[in-house]
């Protein structure tokens, strides 16, 4: 007869946890912070196929760490999400709030109910007319939501990232100089390194164009 064993589902719970967020710590990690020309994008990234900065809609783009199928996944379903919305509604309507408690649901429930939790965290920017109206929010493995104003970050070693940037960051800075201020706070960055960066410009956002444009990628520090 085959022996059963119990896990309480405070261990249960923790152990996803657990699992979640070493495989988030492997990748590298995202910024996302407020300048004078929007909302800049930054991450180091080898890849020239394998995109971890998209645009979603209008005014909001998303970064992403973790598995690349998986938070692959989450971006298309986030693009038919705001397309849909757009097209029912208005495309006003269609705002980084509701995206997130979108995810939020979607990320909270293969968490609780899920064969294993997504091994994903996602930042998502929308791009205001002033520095004020900007948005940035985080969404964990677990679907928990956090909002920060002017920067945010995710992956491994964010906590330290964030702080220091936080700590420092000035939102009037320029667009070229609030990225050199961005990769230079990579505190294990050294020697040569591929760098994906793109903005949500401010002004295309005012006259109700597409706000996100990628950066040219260069592979010096």
């Amino acid at each position: 007869m085959n022996q059963s064993f119990y896990v309480s589902p405070q261990q249960l719970m923790k152990d996803r946890a657990d699992f979640a967020r070493q495989g988030i710590s492997r990748g590298k990690p995202v910024v996302l912070a407020s300048c004078a020309a929007g909302i800049v994008l930054v991450t180091e990234n080898s890849s020239t196929s394998l995109r971890k900065l998209s645009e979603i809609y209008d005014r909001i783009g998303l970064g992403a760490v973790g598995r690349y199928n998986e938070f692959e996944a989450l971006r298309q379903n986030g693009v038919r999400y705001a397309d849909t919305r757009g097209y029912a509604y208005d495309r006003a309507d269609v705002t980084a709030r509701g995206l997130v408690s979108h995810y939020a649901g979607i990320l909270g429930e293969l968490f609780l109910t899920g064969a294993k939790p997504l091994e994903v965290e996602i930042a998502v920017a929308e791009v205001g007319a002033s520095l004020d109206d900007d948005r940035l929010y985080r969404v964990s493995f677990d679907g928990t939501v956090t909002e920060s104003t002017p920067v945010i970050a995710i992956g491994g070693g964010a906590e330290q990232l964030q702080q220091r940037l936080s700590s420092e960051w000035d939102s009037q800075r320029p667009l070229d100089d609030a990225i050199t201020a961005i990769q230079s706070a990579w505190t294990d960055a050294t020697g040569e390194m591929a760098w994906e960066t793109a903005v949500l410009d401010r002004d295309r956002a005012a006259v109700g164009g597409r706000s996100f444009r990628r950066r040219t990628r260069h592979g010096s520090h």
